[in-house]
């Protein structure tokens, strides 16, 4: 029998801009969300704003990306010293300081860095740099440029050690594996949240992703797969995507659980690239 969610007394929001962000949509998710459930499941977490949100007491969360997974570990193993770091790119922040933060990826510098120094590194870069955005090259080196913010916030310590307490206090398992692994033990009346890359809006797009690996249609099949699978278990679902009519005909069976809601994307450089754009919130129960 699902129990009702219950959420801790502690106020959290995403500790990290991230592409793709869900903070905007956290009313409607909420809304179609199921109001009972056992363990959940975000097996593409990014900045966690419903994860956050929700603060539910027994969770399982995932992401493909390194450098994520490695901040969500030292807020919770390390907070004050990751802090301390923060801090101390908070004081030095300039243009030259961060291109200099920046290229320990590609002098080697990076190799002798602590994981807590790496994720420092991270998430200092991801609050100045431009819109916030997580880009590799092929060679694995970052490669987003300096933003033009008069006053970022690069310390948030009640926030973080907000985090750190409630991922401490309570049954979260964090992983950096495959979406499929992340939730095999997903069963009857746990709630899997996915949000992955998302697909394209126009047919010159490629589907790309924030990992190197990148996630093509092969990716949003298996994954479509994945989210047959689970509704076959019992589990609860939901998923969001672009509203665009590939990701309609791979969901096509669960078209009277297919929602349109709007989000503002603010990614696109130029300013007409920017503004509300159709969504897909899609369930497996009504």
């Amino acid at each position: 029998m699902s129990e009702t969610f219950t959420q801790t007394q502690i106020k959290m929001y995403p500790f990290t801009k991230w592409t793709g962000g869900k903070r905007q949509l956290l009313p409607q998710l909420l809304e179609l969300m199921p109001s009972e459930f056992d363990t959940y499941y975000e097996p593409f977490v990014g900045g966690g704003a419903l994860f956050f949100e929700l603060a539910h007491h027994k969770a399982v969360i995932n992401d493909l990306n390194t450098d994520l997974i490695n901040a969500y570990t030292s807020i919770r193993d390390n907070v004050d010293e990751l802090i301390a770091l923060l801090e101390t790119h908070k004081l030095y922040n300039s243009k030259d300081y961060y291109y200099g933060i920046r290229s320990v990826d590609r002098d080697g510098r990076i190799d002798k860095m602590t994981e807590i120094q790496r994720a420092a590194r991270i998430l200092y870069m991801l609050r100045v740099n431009f819109n916030g955005l997580y880009r590799v090259n092929s060679k694995n080196e970052f490669n987003t440029p300096y933003g033009r913010y008069k006053n970022p916030k690069i310390v948030d310590a009640p926030n973080l050690i907000n985090i750190s307490n409630y991922l401490n206090d309570n049954d979260i398992t964090i992983l950096n594996t495959d979406f499929s692994e992340a939730v095999k033990d997903a069963k009857k009346g746990d709630f899997v949240y996915i949000d992955p890359p998302y697909a394209p809006l126009t047919v010159s797009a490629s589907f790309t992703s924030y990992t190197a690996d990148g996630f093509n249609l092969d990716e949003q099949e298996r994954l479509r797969d994945l989210f047959v699978e689970l509704d076959k278990r019992g589990v609860y679902v939901m998923l969001s995507n672009s509203d665009v009519s590939i990701i309609h005909e791979l969901y096509k069976d669960y078209a009277d659980t297919t929602h349109i809601v709007q989000a503002k994307r603010n990614i696109n450089s130029k300013g007409d690239g920017r503004g509300a754009v159709n969504e897909v919130i899609i369930t497996n129960y009504k």
